[in-house]
């Protein structure tokens, strides 16, 4: 064990003494005393002053009351030391920001014209998503945000709040509050909950924040940029089996981010009027503007020489009226004048636009002309419209197959489609796409599943003539394999106008096919370059300029392992480019990462410098799930420091000139070959080749345990089987994160690396290749927050101890070959050497954890064993929170 000493920012101090200050007040000195004692003897214990089995933890002593509130004690310590982390700026990374990157873009002779041309057409979207790895409550994440907002106020050296109350004293209110705030859900979330969640993040965080941004990228660069930042959402329209997703929870998810971004518009255009007390008899106004104040219908006396609250009067009334038309609502704070609704956001951002050139005529140079309010509102108009954020549907594809084979059946066309070869049903799909008849029949008698199909993407085309094109662009197809399965999602669309038969026939939502498996990506070229082909395709694809293809992490991490996944989706990146180069069509890939580095987790930045060259060119998606939501965008600064991270990483990746030459790129990929090969063989050995591993997982694991957590609407397997292929990826990797096993992010690397003979090479691929590089730094987080020691533990859950020790053994031999392999690669003497600030990030919260785990062994092994008492079910509940918080990405 390392004996560097932990530190501890000032933060993390401040924050920690209140918090017990709190304890001791609600909970009392014994209390207060217990937890301090087993806080107190993990430290010594991490920190290599006492040998690791000297002092007894103290948790055998604690009663049941006791151990859950030691459990949410360590848990609010854990997301407070979060908290003080991302305020020191440990979420940013050297060289992540728009500026930094211009400069060096600058300096390796990228002119500025390339740079602005490549902003004219890219577009990077995070997109959020419902996936069920956030474990903390809403209500605890709103308390966490109230005392990130103090901490600020007390930056600044303020002592008084707005309010007159004393800054600390605010803040251990608040922690009073998070001691004394239920941290579990009482209830299994609804899609509407869920819904409600992202829109906060959407309406708080976003909504300010990208205005802000674009004004700090139009200085860096010199000129305004397109709207190339967006915020997208699956929250609403992703029915991958999820049965409590459909038309309904679109027109939900969609209404409601229109109330919360035409709210925020007439919040903006209230507040204008408030401050343009401009009269004309001071400063001309333009024949627009006067226009604009003409048609308000504001004939107050009052106002009479004020033609810019005259024409923000008229403004509103339009706004408002927008808002009562397009949420059902009248607006929260009434119209003077409620005039006619604005047809499209355009419409809004002319009149807007007006009352921007007028100030900037009549400005001079004493700075009105400037952005200003004005400016970040019209900002805001062209980035999120009266969508708030684009909202994508996905489903799988094996639904769209079985809807599709019915409405042939009862339309009298094809009485067996799912019997047809992949030919026959292209045949087939284009005949029907060619012509203008529908399938569907209003009287017919179709399942549950085809009716609500159907349902979805009549919603779907009403919310584009409601919203906008805008408000939907994309049907993501899970588990897509083929030409047919794209061509389903057209012929649904089809159905509802949203395909158009002609010449050329038009799509105004894209077919986007996501591949998830190791062999689906290797094959998904051939499928890109066969859909290509057909003319009615490459005539849509002209029209819109681009396509889009999903890759997903998740899926191709459980079905090959950490290392194949990661090398199998930058092979397909990289052989997808020609294909797209090919076709004259702009690749825009969706890239479906998720928390932990099982799931594709790690450093946004270094993953999208790491991609393949050319296969970026400014449009890039990428999903943000789960926890990982309140850790990126739960503050303003956080979201500030992500979203500069990703602008900037797409800058990079999009015009740096490559790294390497096609030589030592050959040499590379060659090694990488062989090493995801036998990293391959090895993974599967294990998860799918050795009896009783299935037990042995669900054992040792709190799977079970997991699946019970009221954590989202949507399940966690794809059907009732119990086989490791049909879970989720999500709960696969999110418990053997609380086991401190982490398996899927490294098993398999140890024993590919020492198969391989060349370690110099092994060197020089470290030092040099941005995707090694990458892949190793997460490879080396995930290790480090692993734990064989406390793993062994869990072990003593598994029922046949023989047979599970023989497959512990193997997993802790894997785990010791990988972290000596690593090393030798990257030339360290222990894990996170060269990475101060995360191994600090990491030991800091080792002593936190370790008393968590054996808690949640002990209560495991009283649940399975039958106990009833219902606080032993709550305490295993907690400790599952507890330990993914103090991880942070664990799912």
């Amino acid at each position: 064990m390392s004996t560097t000493p932990i530190t501890q920012n000032p933060d993390i101090r401040f924050l920690g003494r209140l918090l017990g200050d709190v304890i001791r007040a609600y909970g009392g000195e014994t209390l207060f005393r217990r937890i301090e004692y087993i806080r107190s003897t993990s430290v010594d214990r991490a920190r290599g002053i006492v040998d690791a089995h000297a002092i007894d933890p103290g948790l055998g002593a604690l009663t049941l009351d006791e151990t859950l509130a030691f459990v949410r004690g360590f848990m609010l310590f854990s997301m407070l030391a979060n908290l003080a982390e991302d305020r020191q700026g440990i979420a940013a990374e050297p060289g992540a920001d728009l500026a930094q990157a211009l400069a060096r873009l600058q300096a390796e002779g990228i002119d500025h014209a390339a740079v602005m041309a490549m902003l004219d057409d890219a577009l990077i979207v995070p997109v959020l998503t419902a996936h069920p790895s956030e474990v903390r409550r809403k209500s605890i994440i709103d308390h966490r945000n109230k005392i990130a907002d103090l901490m600020r106020l007390k930056d600044i050296g303020r002592t008084e709040t707005d309010t007159g109350d004393l800054i600390e004293e605010a803040i251990s209110r608040q922690i009073a509050l998070l001691w004394q705030t239920r941290p579990l859900r009482g209830e299994r979330l609804y899609v509407a909950d869920e819904v409600e969640t992202a829109l906060a993040y959407l309406r708080d965080v976003f909504l300010p924040v990208l205005p802000a941004l674009y004004a700090r990228w139009q200085r860096a660069l010199g000129a305004r940029p397109p709207s190339f930042v967006k915020p997208g959402s699956w929250i609403g329209g992703d029915r991958d089996g999820n049965p409590f997703v459909n038309a309904d929870s679109l027109r939900l998810a969609l209404a409601r981010s229109a109330q919360a971004v035409i709210g925020h518009y007439l919040d903006g255009v209230h507040e204008l009027g408030a401050e343009l007390s401009i009269s004309s008899k001071l400063a001309e106004a333009t024949p627009e503007l006067e226009a604009l104040a003409e048609a308000s219908g504001d004939a107050s006396p009052a106002r009479a020489d004020e033609p810019y609250r005259r024409a923000l009067t008229g403004i509103y009334g339009r706004l408002a009226a927008t808002y009562r038309e397009l949420t059902g609502h009248p607006a929260p704070r009434p119209a003077r004048h409620e005039g006619k609704p604005y047809s499209a956001p355009a419409a809004f951002r002319a009149d807007l636009m007006a009352i921007a050139d007028a100030l900037s005529r009549s400005g001079g140079n004493g700075g009105l002309g400037g952005d200003g309010a004005v400016g970040r509102l019209i900002r805001a108009v062209e980035t999120f419209g009266f969508h708030l954020a684009t909202l994508d549907m996905r489903q799988n594809a094996d639904v769209h197959e079985r809807v599709i084979a019915e409405l042939l059946k009862v339309a009298g066309v094809e009485p067996d489609y799912r019997a047809l070869d992949e030919q026959a049903r292209i045949d087939l799909l284009r005949r029907e796409l060619a012509s203008a008849r529908l399938l569907s029949i209003p009287y017919a008698d179709y399942s549950e599943e085809t009716a609500s199909e159907l349902a979805i993407v009549h919603a779907a085309a009403a919310a584009h003539a409601r919203y906008g094109p805008e408000c939907i662009t994309t049907y993501n197809i899970s588990k897509a394999e083929s030409v047919s399965d794209m061509l389903e999602v057209h012929m649904l669309l089809r159905e509802a106008g949203l395909y158009r038969p002609g010449n050329p026939p038009t799509a105004a939502i894209m077919a986007v096919p996501l591949f998830e498996t190791i062999g689906d990506l290797a094959n998904a070229p051939k499928v890109m370059t066969d859909w290509f082909a057909l003319p009615e395709i490459a005539a849509i694809v002209a029209g819109r300029g681009h396509q889009e293809v999903m890759v997903g992490y998740s899926d191709s991490n459980k079905d090959g392992g950490y290392l194949t996944s990661v090398w199998s989706l930058h092979q397909a990146s990289r052989a997808l480019a020609p294909v797209f180069e090919q076709a004259g069509a702009a690749m825009q890939l969706f890239h479906g990462r998720g928390g932990a580095v099982g799931r594709g987790g790690g450093s946004s930045f270094a993953a999208i410098r790491a991609q393949p060259p050319g296969t970026v060119r400014g449009r890039i998606r990428i999903t943000e799930q789960g926890e990982v939501i309140a850790a990126k965008y739960g503050t303003p600064e956080s979201a500030i420091a992500n979203l500069e991270a990703m602008a900037s990483a797409t800058l990079l990746a999009s015009l740096e000139p490559p790294q390497m030459n096609a030589r030592d790129y050959a040499r590379y990929a060659s090694a990488m070959e062989t090493i995801s090969a036998t990293a391959f063989e090895t993974y599967r050995a294990l998860v799918y080749g050795t009896a009783g591993f299935k037990s042995f997982f669900r054992q040792i694991t709190p799977i079970a345990e997991i699946a019970g957590l009221k954590i989202g609407s949507r399940p966690s397997s794809r059907s009732k089987s119990d086989r490791i292929e049909d879970l989720r990826a999500i709960p696969w990797v999110f418990s053997w994160s609380q086991a401190r096993v982490m398996l899927p992010g490294w098993y398999g690397v140890g024993q590919a690396l020492r198969a391989f003979g060349d370690q110099a090479l092994l060197r020089e691929m470290a030092e040099v290749w941005p995707f090694f590089q990458s892949t190793l730094a997460n490879l080396e987080m995930v290790l480090a927050k692993s734990d064989m020691a406390i793993a062994a533990h869990y072990l003593t859950l598994v029922e046949d101890q023989a047979a599970g020790a023989e497959i512990f053994d193997r997993i802790r031999a894997g785990w010791t070959m990988t972290r000596d392999c690593l090393l030798q690669v990257t030339r360290q003497t222990r894990l996170l050497d060269k990475n101060p600030a995360l191994d600090e990030s990491i030991r800091l919260r080792l002593p936190y954890i370790e008393p968590l785990n054996y808690l949640q062994i002990e209560l495991l092994k009283r649940h399975r064993a039958g106990e009833k008492d219902a606080r032993i079910r709550e305490g295993i509940e907690l400790s599952i929170n507890a330990i993914a918080t103090a991880l942070r990405n664990s799912g």
